[in-house]
């Protein structure tokens, strides 16, 4: 079986992109930032722009040392692959992105199982997670490794908490597991919550962060951890064709967005729960209500599925994203303003009025 490579439609232009937050686009001022950026060759060592982005990470992060990778994706497979081997068994949310995005990555290119746990809104417990974990057999595969997601994309990009990550990684390492952090969206949680994110990352033994969301970067991740553990992931880092070149004009991009755009997060969490809000107010359609920039919704009851209901938005050049036959994700992002929104609700009635 093959698969063509998606290609978008110029003909019909997207004016509010809610498809994702990897929609959005470089500020003028971020260009400006990544045309000054220093740059040398990271494989090198000699880039100091990817050298500035790196410990300025880390410290953000409360870790020890941090590594650039093009994308999150290769942050959590790099993880992995360093804290695993094949025939290990990772224990994560049934609905975390390593078991349904990532292409089978942990299968295939470190030969693990992930054992899929259960929990409210991509959230499970430090009991949930106890009762998964086996007595030690040679029968079986050893766990060794637990992922959390923050914020739990599918959990409609619900927050774990301090306490809830402290008990599970007590849980975890009690049991001699590493726990990683997808930290995806990881700011949307500090900020939501009012919570340093080295604070949120301080149960975790690794944790990366996606610049590319709703900080605003064209392309990049960070993965933290130990000097150890980032030593050894190096190797990693370069067997899956990570290692770059002149990448100091994206990490300078990843700099600014780390600078400048945390704070302004709170904006797309107050105008996701604006959407939220109007949403709510369209007959047969109902709304999962936001904790941060990720608007789930089922249009169920207006007769028509998610792809149809997207068909109906895109001549007015607005795009949602389908995530199951009737339920919804709307992805607020800093380029799409209040005003937005409210264009938004209005266009999404009158399509389902049809």
């Amino acid at each position: 079986m093959s698969y063509e490579p998606a290609r978008f439609d110029f003909s019909r232009p997207i004016r509010i992109d809610l498809y994702s937050d990897t929609r959005t686009r470089p500020s003028r001022a971020m260009k400006e930032a990544m045309l000054e950026a220093e740059m040398g060759d990271e494989q090198a060592g000699s880039d100091p722009s990817i050298w500035a982005l790196c410990d300025y990470a880390a410290k953000l992060l409360g870790k020890e040392s941090a590594m650039f990778l093009p994308t999150g994706t290769m942050c959590n497979q790099v993880a992995i692959a360093t804290h695993t081997r094949p025939g290990d068994e990772i224990l994560a949310h049934e609905d975390t992105h390593i078991q349904s995005s990532e292409a089978g990555g942990p299968g295939a290119i470190s030969g693990v199982l992930i054992k899929g746990l259960q929990g409210d809104r991509g959230i499970f417990t430090a009991e949930t997670l106890r009762e998964a974990i086996r007595s030690v057999s040679r029968y079986s595969p050893p766990q060794t490794m637990v992922e959390v997601e923050q914020t739990a994309n599918k959990g409609g990009g619900a927050c774990w908490t301090v306490a809830e990550l402290q008990a599970v990684a007590d849980v975890a390492h009690s049991h001699g597991m590493k726990v990683h952090m997808d930290g995806a969206r990881l700011m949307n949680a500090a900020v939501k919550l009012g919570v340093p994110a080295a604070e949120l990352a301080a149960p975790c033994d690794t944790v990366w962060l996606d610049f590319t969301k709703g900080l605003g970067a064209p392309l990049g991740a960070i993965l933290a951890g130990s000097n150890d553990f980032i030593g050894q992931a190096w190797r990693w880092k370069q067997r899956l064709g990570g290692a770059l070149r002149q990448g100091g004009m994206n990490a300078a991009a990843c700099l600014y967005s780390l600078q400048h755009n945390i704070d302004r997060l709170a904006d797309d969490h107050a105008n996701a729960a604006a959407l939220a809000r109007g949403m709510a107010q369209i007959s047969g359609i109902t709304v999962e209500m936001p904790e941060t920039n990720l608007v789930f919704f089922d249009v169920r009851g207006t007769g028509l599925t998610v792809p149809e209901f997207a068909a109906r938005l895109r001549p007015h050049g607005i795009s949602v994203s389908s995530t199951d036959t009737y339920r919804g994700r709307a992805c607020l992002h800093l380029d799409v303003s209040a005003a937005m929104v409210e264009e938004t609700v209005a266009v999404m009635a009158a399509v389902v009025g049809r």
